[in-house]
């Protein structure tokens, strides 16, 4: 009796040309669909003992623009501006990779830098634009895409501390160096901990980086300060692809999937992820559509604390 059938071969056949066709349209939704789309991600972050002055604080991350790369044309861009104008923050953090390379020698760029900063120049916060730089804004010209930024009145921080008064309450950002920078980590942190000491005010402290493994060389034995409650990031783009059961199959996080996405308690700190906006390496995107993420800070009260302090 044979094993295969004509019959059976007729419905292997047909099944197999379901799966292609499904996989055919997956493709098509992944490079045609999802990087059209821009969704507004929001989640309320509680803090132990977070500065009660600070409370309900809301904070627009924005990650990860790769202008040029699939989707993100200038129209793009101005409905990001868009989005994030609509929540009236009170503060808007852009944790880096602004460009995005046409060519793999970095010489020249999918979308000019100057073009992405003055799409970028109407953002408004009640305290401020602030940034950082990720790595492929390290690999083109660092100098050229800060100057950019800058001169648009969004203030870069490397490895600096900007003191914000709220309320008569201080509340610094430290803006954390890309990791491609980083050499030792003990340097890196005594580095992170010098311009932290060097500030003005004592508040509590967050921390802006743009991949979320930073956290590991600023907490725990390399802890910069007790007074680093929050750190916020990108970078990771949520794997850019992710698939039930199995998740994403590549995140470019020496952590894997722990630091995807979303909301992460680590040694303590509040982390937030924001899975971005534009695309890298391939220009797909699968159940992880581009997003302005949204985090409300609330304060939860763990022992004593004084208020204003």
């Amino acid at each position: 009796m044979p094993i295969f059938t004509r019959d059976s071969i007729r419905k292997a056949g047909i099944v197999l040309a379901f799966l292609a066709g499904l996989g055919v349209a997956a493709l098509g939704y992944a490079y045609f669909i999802e990087p059209t789309r821009l969704v507004v991600t929001r989640a309320d972050i509680e803090v132990a003992n977070w500065n009660r002055a600070f409370d309900g604080m809301k904070i627009v991350m924005i990650s990860d623009i790769h202008g040029g790369s699939n989707d993100v044309d200038p129209e793009k861009i101005d409905l990001v501006v868009a989005k994030a104008n609509e929540e009236n923050a009170d503060l808007i953090v852009l944790l880096g990779d602004f460009i995005s390379q046409a060519r793999e020698d970095h010489s020249e760029l999918k979308m000019p830098i100057d073009e992405i900063a003055e799409r970028l120049k109407p953002l408004k916060a009640e305290y401020g634009v602030y940034a950082v730089l990720g790595n492929h804004d390290i690999w083109n010209d660092a100098g050229k895409i800060s100057s950019a930024l800058e001169s648009r009145g969004i203030r870069v921080l490397e490895h600096e501390v900007v003191t914000i008064d709220i309320g008569g309450a201080d509340l610094r950002l430290l803006g954390l160096k890309d990791h491609t920078l980083v050499d030792e980590w003990a340097v890196y942190s005594k580095g992170a901990k010098r311009a932290i000491e060097v500030s003005k005010g004592t508040g509590d402290i967050i921390a802006l980086s743009h991949s979320p493994d930073m956290i590991k060389l600023v907490t725990g034995e390399l802890a910069v300060s007790d007074k680093l409650k929050l750190f916020l990031a990108g970078h990771t783009h949520g794997g850019q692809v992710w698939f039930p059961i199995i998740g994403s199959p590549m995140i470019p996080s020496s952590y894997g999937q722990q630091y995807a996405r979303g909301h992460i308690t680590e040694r303590g700190v509040e982390m937030f992820v924001t899975t971005g906006v534009g695309t890298s390496i391939l220009p797909f995107r699968f159940m992880v559509p581009p997003e302005i993420a949204v985090v409300t800070i609330r304060n939860r009260d763990e022992g004593d604390q004084a208020d204003g302090l």
